[in-house]
């Protein structure tokens, strides 16, 4: 009697075995399918330095966003947008279908961030009332902000002038089962529509009429969707308290003033408790296992010259922040980088093995040059501050400041990203036996040697003898 139940067995693992082979190999076609889709995308014949498409004005702010039909962006599979908030103003809570990067381009400000099923570490000693909360940090100017997909988080400006950020979703990472639509869901509030993505608006927009100008002028948080009575049993509270959490009157925006002072529990770390904190940080030789996102680091200052990774005092300095730097970036799947020319300061033409870089130009102005896998310039202009053009995995990229210098935040779609030089000390040229060199280009050995060996320094390039100002 055993044969029967031994040939069930066997019967069943192998109708587990095609199953999940089914399963994986059905996984793989999706997964795919959407890389052959981004790289359809990727087919880029022209990038243009683009500003922001659309502007939502808040009631103590402004946030712009970046058209999500241009082709780079989907190329790249991010959305990008710019929050400038007012003094006392509160970016309300909300959470993104993707991972994202948060650069503060100026502005002080507090930042909380909500993970499921960490405990509430910032406690109060009140006798009157306790309050306690997850940990809220404290940003500033430089500071790079990681957030998982789906991790709720609120920004509050406390300083006294504008807090400033920048930032990319990655709508492509496999954190996002959705689609390539951002999608932000706000958990407080009644935020406008526009807020949300416009991807294939362009082409829709022919049909929509006046009652889509109704709907579009339609927003709510994700409370709002709710029957007010079983809400109300949720929480545990009276109907009229659960139809104040759907906002339906709120008319501020996602980005509201705050009366008075925004009150929470916080330790007061001073400068050079936090400078021991960063140095601490490099020194423990730290691989990320042993940081959970309860405990682990979720920002890291990139403007500070003396960490540069790269230093030129005639041309300027590049500043990388990867996995290796911040721990919760190989989550995420993304990495930054902060570059700062001097005038008529060169970056060596260089590609990105591993990633797509996003650039936003911070300040001044300069000359980019891209170039695809046919040797056509797909860009060559000037860009200046608060542009955004995307440079795609492999394209080669060169950039010369102009006369007041350059300086940009770069947001690469790899926690590890690399990058590949055509010149100087470390490029793929130099490291060619001079004979190949010779041959590959049909010049002299004299000249194969002078085209490797001209440039001596590493990535960041002072003016040569013939440059002159844009």
């Amino acid at each position: 009697m055993a044969a029967p139940s031994s040939l069930y067995s066997l019967s069943l693992i192998v109708s587990l075995c095609c199953f999940l082979f089914l399963f994986q190999n059905g996984s793989a076609a999706s997964q795919n399918f959407q890389q052959r889709s981004r790289q359809d995308e990727c087919q880029l014949h022209r990038i243009n330095a683009v500003e922001p498409s659309r502007r939502v004005q808040s009631e103590a702010g402004l946030t712009e966003i970046w058209d999500e039909n241009d082709r780079q962006f989907q190329c790249a599979g991010v959305v990008a947008i710019r929050h400038v908030i007012r003094e006392r103003g509160l970016l309300l809570p909300h959470y993104s279908n993707g991972p994202k990067l948060i650069y503060v381009i100026q502005g002080n400000g507090v930042e909380g961030a909500v993970f499921p099923g960490c405990p509430e570490t910032y406690q109060s000693a009140s006798e009157s009332e306790s309050e306690q909360h997850q940990k809220v940090r404290q940003i500033r100017q430089g500071d790079v902000i990681a957030l998982p997909a789906g991790v709720a988080h609120w920004i509050h400006n406390n300083g006294r002038s504008p807090l400033v950020l920048v930032q990319i979703i990655d709508t492509s990472n496999s954190a996002n089962q959705l689609d390539h639509n951002h999608r932000i869901f706000f958990i407080a509030g009644k935020p406008q529509q526009e807020v949300q993505s416009q991807r294939g608006e362009g082409s829709r927009s022919h049909l929509r009429g006046k009652r889509g100008e109704e709907e579009r002028s339609r927003g709510s948080n994700i409370l709002s969707g709710f029957d007010e009575e079983l809400l109300a049993e949720a929480f545990n509270i009276n109907t009229d308290l659960a139809k104040r959490l759907q906002s339906q009157n709120d008319k501020r925006g996602i980005i509201v003033n705050v009366e008075g002072e925004l009150e929470f529990v916080s330790p007061q770390q001073s400068r050079e408790e936090e400078h021991s904190e960063r140095r601490r940080r490099r020194l423990s030789n730290t691989n990320g296992i042993e940081e959970t996102f309860c405990t682990g680091s979720l920002k890291h200052n990139i403007d500070n010259p003396s960490e540069a990774d790269v230093y030129n005092p005639e041309a300027g300095h590049i500043t990388s922040v990867n996995s290796h730097t911040l721990p919760v970036l190989r989550f995420l799947g993304l990495s930054i980088e902060k570059g700062v020319l001097y005038k008529n300061g060169i970056v060596s033409p260089h590609w990105n093995i591993n990633a797509h870089s996003i650039y936003y130009f911070t300040r001044g102005r300069g000359r980019v040059q891209i170039v695809n896998e046919n040797g056509e310039a797909v860009f060559d202009a000037e860009v200046r501050e608060e542009q955004i053009i995307t440079v795609p995995q492999n394209f080669v990229v060169v950039k010369r400041a102009a006369s007041e210098g350059l300086e940009w935040v770069a947001f690469k779609t790899n926690h590890n990203a690399q990058i590949s030089q055509l010149a100087g000390r470390v490029s793929a040229i130099r490291a060619l036996p001079d004979d190949v060199v010779a041959n590959a280009f049909q010049v002299s050995r004299e000249d194969a040697r002078r085209l490797k060996y001209n440039r001596h320094e590493l990535t960041v390039f002072a003016p040569g003898r013939g440059s002159s100002s844009i």
